[in-house]
């Protein structure tokens, strides 16, 4: 399976979903978007396949959330935030070709390995 996995070494979900995927033989691309940020064009197609609006998606209880002060934002202002600001992208998600899985909890992941 191909799959892209928006990942931050340093959430202890990000790492646990990591773990689940590889023991079920599941080796993804990894990104670590805090590093290497998506561009706006990627988190759209990530909310495409997760099929949620962009504040679905989002860490919405974050401080940099209300400091940016985005809760009354429409959708194309939500994800130019999420590409100038990637700590507010919700993680981890997992990718394939035609879908996407936030991985909260990690279990969600488990659903793209069941098609």
């Amino acid at each position: 399976m191909k799959m892209e996995y928006w990942h931050n070494p340093r959430c202890s979900k990000s790492r646990q979903t990591l773990e689940m995927l590889r023991a079920k033989g599941v080796e993804p691309k990894i990104v670590e978007y805090l590093k290497n940020p998506p561009t706006e064009q990627n988190i759209r197609d990530a909310a495409r396949k997760l099929g949620v609006p962009p504040r679905d998606m989002m860490r919405i209880r974050d401080d940099l959330y209300k400091e940016l002060n985005l809760a009354n934002e429409a959708d194309d202002a939500l994800f130019a935030a999420m590409a100038a600001h990637p700590a507010l992208i919700e993680r981890p998600i997992a990718i394939t070709e035609t879908e996407a899985v936030i991985g909260r909890p990690p279990e969600n992941i488990l659903r793209l390995l069941e098609k």
